[in-house]
């Protein structure tokens, strides 16, 4: 398969009162046509901060991508004039962000923002975009996208703005949907219908996927391949079936043990990682959950290697956490 987005040896930080604090270390990854890719993690390991770096939209002038590649369709996006990121973004890419009421424009009507991308990035008429605005709100499974394309977000309910959220980033047919967190705060009823609608846009479409989330549900439901992130580094990366059946690192078999099941018919007390992770200003250079795990030694002196262990699998090889 054609390679589609190429991450290499990333890394993105932010400028504070304490200096620079690095929230992406040394990410690699690939994604092709078609596939979509699962980034997990616990909150703060980096899965947005990655994403975002991706389509230059970390919050200026603190956060920057400090080094690495990005490769999109062959053309190298870091570094970038403004007016490439410009066509891309929204265009090539599409973002659904975490809080869609945040993201959506409180002020201005659903189908305005609709159609602002379509006149952006498409040589169409006013007319010609409202009633592309309107088909894609009906696509998505919006009742009486006539009505609703005249609403403004806060006469819509949070399910409802997920799917304004999907319609936007799917209005210019982009070979990459960026979807970060796209069902949080939503109901578990709610959470399928956005993830079936996700999925079978997809398939209509043939674009690719990158799936940021902490549901490892939602990542054996939706993903082909998995990358489990740790404190800005991933640690695992995996086919997800192979992930689910055979994890390699301490950290993804804790996250994975973690897991309510059903058969607990013994209502025995939930699994749990150990200790926290720690601030990024205390980050050490060897190997963070040994940090966290507070193991002493050669463990976390020095940083272990991100090698590949067979096929399709990467692994941090710490020899306390394999």
């Amino acid at each position: 398969m054609s390679k589609l987005l190429e991450i290499e040896s990333l890394e993105s930080g932010f400028e504070t009162e304490e200096g620079l604090v690095q929230a992406v270390d040394g990410v690699s990854f690939e994604l092709d046509k078609g596939r979509t890719l699962g980034i997990v993690g616990e909150s703060g390991c980096g899965k947005t901060v990655t994403a975002m770096s991706i389509v230059d939209l970390l919050p200026k002038p603190s956060g920057q991508v400090l080094s690495g590649s990005i490769r999109f369709n062959d053309r190298e996006l870091r570094g970038a004039d403004p007016e490439t990121l410009y066509k891309v973004r929204g265009n090539e890419i599409g973002v659904i962000f975490q809080e869609p009421m945040a993201a959506l424009n409180p002020v201005q009507r659903v189908g305005k923002q609709i159609t602002e991308s379509l006149l952006l990035h498409r040589e169409t008429t006013h007319q010609e975009a409202l009633q592309r605005a309107v088909e894609l709100l009906d696509a998505v499974g919006i009742p009486a996208p006539e009505r609703r394309i005249s609403d403004y977000p806060h006469e819509l309910s949070g399910g409802m703005r997920q799917r304004v959220m999907i319609a936007i980033a799917l209005c210019c047919d982009p070979d990459l949907l960026i979807a970060d967190e796209p069902t949080t705060a939503l109901d578990v009823t709610v959470q399928a219908q956005i993830l079936d609608l996700m999925s079978k846009m997809q398939k209509e479409r043939g674009m690719a996927t990158l799936l940021i989330t902490h549901d490892l549900g939602v990542i054996a439901e939706q993903c082909d391949e998995v990358v489990v992130m740790y404190a800005g580094r991933i640690v695992e990366r995996a086919p997800v079936k192979a992930l689910f059946s055979k994890p390699k690192h301490a950290y993804t078999k804790g996250l994975l043990s973690s897991i309510p099941r059903l058969s607990n018919k013994r209502k025995t007390e939930l699994k749990t990682i150990p200790g926290q992770v720690a601030s990024i200003h205390e980050f050490v250079d060897g190997c963070r959950f040994c940090q966290r795990m507070d193991r002493e030694g050669e463990t976390v002196a020095t940083r272990p290697a991100y090698e590949q262990v067979g096929r399709g699998r990467f692994l941090e090889t710490c020899p306390a956490c394999t």
